[in-house]
């Protein structure tokens, strides 16, 4: 679990602001949910967290040091879009962090350290209900396995911080509702910081401890890039399993509706 800060972020490409004036704070072990419009940074802002984007001004704080410069094994993601390797096994492709992360100069692990790898993936994959599946390739799996798949990748390394970006926006119902209480266990279970870009509000109220609508709350209509959004609500979810103890905070600078 860990505690994210958000200073004072702004983002932009050259004229055109993204982001501005994101003041947050974020317990460890919450689950946050990010909702908004198309196109008003929230995946911007993920990719700030995970580490492929550096904010314009303002800084990132994870438990109290400057979040890394790039992507690590602190912060695992789940993208829409699955990114298993074609040519490797389910096995394989769950093995395959885990012996990075041990390996970085050979990036693969040999004799007992890779058997021990091979067996903790295994467990994992059972564990999300792909036990059966060890030996397919991953264009044999249904969507909603190969989500699984991904969480599975991403909770394998042990991040303090899992970003999830529209995870379950591609899959159809059925797999979306047992993907989304599979999220919910594995959440409870390793008590993982988690923060979630969905398009779906019904979706966030029901997961998430916490809900943060992005908006632009300054327009100029000569100049539409010339504002970028910020948190304009900050609301309570229905996921009351961790509040008591941990549940996320906002700055006092930021007010519903807009900016003071």
């Amino acid at each position: 679990m860990s505690r994210i800060e958000v200073q004072g972020v702004w983002k932009n490409y050259g004229d055109r602001v993204v982001l501005e004036r994101i003041d947050l704070v974020i317990d460890p072990g919450s689950l946050v949910a990010i909702v908004g419009a198309s196109g008003c940074g929230k995946s911007t802002f993920l990719r700030i967290l995970l580490g492929i984007e550096r904010p314009s001004r303002g800084r990132v704080l994870l438990d109290g040091a400057p979040l890394p410069p790039e992507p690590g094994p602190d912060r695992g993601i789940v993208f829409q879009r699955y990114t298993n390797f074609p040519h490797l096994t389910v096995l394989d492709n769950a093995s395959l962090g885990l012996e990075l992360r041990k390996s970085r100069l050979l990036g693969r692990l040999f004799g007992a350290r890779r058997r021990a790898v091979r067996e903790r993936a295994a467990a994992m994959l059972t564990r999300v209900g792909l036990g059966h599946v060890l030996e397919a390739w991953p264009h044999q799996l249904s969507g909603g396995m190969q989500q699984r798949l991904a969480l599975a990748q991403a909770l394998l390394v042990e991040p303090r911080v899992l970003l999830l970006d529209e995870p379950f926006g591609a899959l159809d119902p059925g797999s979306r509702a047992e993907a989304r209480a599979l999220l919910l266990e594995l959440w409870a279970e390793t008590g993982t910081t988690v923060v979630m870009v969905t398009h779906d509000l019904a979706e966030a109220f029901a997961l998430a401890t916490r809900v943060l609508v992005f908006d632009k709350v300054r327009r100029d209509p000569q100049a539409p890039e010339r504002y970028g959004a910020t948190v304009t609500y900050d609301l309570p979810g229905y996921n009351r399993r961790r509040r008591g103890a941990s549940a996320a905070t906002a700055a006092p600078s930021h007010h519903p509706g807009g900016v003071p």
